[in-house]
């Protein structure tokens, strides 16, 4: 923020979140100037075959943009859902994609329509107002904040009411300065979101590269001169002459799914100590660290929860994310949907199995049948074959992998960091400029001289 300047003069705006606004600015409730919601009997007369576009929830984006692949005819849909026209600003009402920022200008709608979830408000700027910069201020962090503190209903049911929409007090400035205002924020949002694709794409390509040290290492160990062998298996190819092939329950000592304590009993979750894991835990790196929940010692002595020992391997293997494969470096529990192995560690380390397993999770996801709800059995989890060399050999393949993927790991987490700094730069300069806290005047009048520069 400390390259733009502030306006030459202020005024009190008499609203407490907004503090002071420049001298020459007003404040207006939304619904002076702005359609909320409106009517769709605007469409009424139109042909029931009219082709208009379809917006579920999840088509519409976070801070700005709409997937419009769906259309439906008019007549089918005019009933039941929230209408809205180019031009209009949509935002979600609900619980957490209010939160989360989900909204759009609508633009580029079959026929100038579209019909959606009904967990939307409709914006309509009036003449006084324009449409871009309304975008950026319901995107800005008081609008999303205050919006939050209004919501209403339970849990997941929380919703934005109208009459916060209808009533909010937004700071306008005329509408030419409006406009400048949504220049400059369209190219700097422009700059910091391609900065952001810039580093999220090093983060994938490190990703890969951690991807593919794993991958070797784990069979074909660490020695590039070593004499191979074809394993016999498909999808572990030629491995060190000196290894063995095993399959799973040979070198296991117990092959388990977790279990769900009864949520309705609350002693097995007050205090809880011990992590318990869902599918919703597992991700790219292998040791598990994000517990679903923590469950009380007692869920254990009752039988209602299984505690599986330090050093097992957890594999979904029910449900979407089937084939997923985590390390537990710790004492810990699972539901039902989830497979444990704890190794024998005479033979395995038990580490060095479950990165094997984590190589392993494509051809994981494709042995369970294509169903609704693909599940993978035990009996089939005990049939997985392992690439095995030496115990001594293993640990050190697994301390080569922990020192090398830690470096790699390092450099993601600072990236991610950058990326966490940009992002919160971005919304605070989107939010100091439609709130007037930063004279953007002249910098939006060098933009669009740059750009017919550029166009020239």
């Amino acid at each position: 923020m400390k390259k733009w300047r502030p306006y030459p003069k202020y005024k009190p705006s008499g609203i407490e979140w907004l503090g002071e606004i420049p001298v020459h600015w007003e404040v207006k409730r939304l619904r002076h100037v702005a359609a909320v919601n409106p009517v769709k009997s605007e469409v009424a007369g139109w042909p029931s075959d009219t082709e208009v576009s379809f917006v579920p929830m999840e088509a519409l984006c976070e801070f700005g943009g709409l997937i419009l692949d769906e259309t439906r005819l008019l007549g089918d849909i005019y009933q039941g859902y929230t209408f809205f026209r180019d031009g209009d600003v949509i935002i979600a009402k609900i619980t957490p994609c209010f939160e989360n920022g989900k909204g759009s200008i609508a633009q580029g709608l079959s026929n100038g329509v579209g019909f959606g979830t009904t967990e939307l408000h409709v914006i309509r700027p009036r003449s006084e107002l324009d449409v871009n910069f309304f975008f950026y201020f319901s995107i800005s962090s008081p609008f999303r904040r205050l919006g939050e503190a209004e919501m209403y209903g339970a849990g997941g049911q929380k919703r934005v009411p109208d009459s916060f929409v209808r009533n909010y007090q937004v700071p306008l400035p005329r509408l030419s300065e409006q406009r400048a205002i949504a220049t400059f924020l369209d190219r700097e949002t422009a700059r910091i979101d391609a900065l952001i694709e810039k580093k999220e794409r090093q983060i994938e390509l490190l990703q890969e590269k951690r991807t593919a040290l794993i991958s070797h290492a784990v069979t074909k160990g660490l020695n590039p001169n070593v004499k191979m062998k074809d394993s016999g298996v498909e999808w572990l190819g030629e491995i060190p002459e000196h290894w063995e092939t095993f399959v799973l329950r040979r070198v296991a000592t117990r092959i388990q799914t977790g279990s769900t304590p009864p949520t309705a009993e609350d002693r097995y979750y007050e205090n809880g100590n011990i992590p318990w894991y869902g599918p919703g835990s597992f991700g790219i790196d292998l040791v598990l660290t994000s517990p679903a929940k923590l469950i009380a010692q007692e869920a254990v002595r009752d039988g209602v929860a299984r505690l599986f020992d330090r050093g097992s391997a957890m594999i979904v293997t029910i449900g979407a994310t089937i084939g997923k494969v985590g390390y537990i470096d710790h004492e810990a529990s699972c539901n039902q949907q989830i497979t444990v192995v704890t190794f024998d560690k005479r033979k395995v380390a038990g580490k060095f199995a479950s990165y094997q397993l984590k190589r392993l999770e494509p051809v994981l996801q494709g042995i369970a049948p294509s169903t609704t709800l693909p599940i993978m059995t035990q009996h089939q989890v005990g049939d997985l074959p392992f690439a095995l060399p030496p115990l001594g050999e293993q640990k050190d393949i697994v301390a080569y992998i922990d020192a090398k993927a830690g470096k790699i790991d390092t450099l993601v987490r600072k990236i991610r960091e950058s990326i966490n700094t940009l992002r919160e730069y971005r919304t605070a300069l989107i939010t100091a400029a439609v709130t007037g806290k930063i004279d953007v005047r002249l910098a939006a009048a060098e933009n669009t001289a740059q750009a017919g520069e550029e166009a020239a």
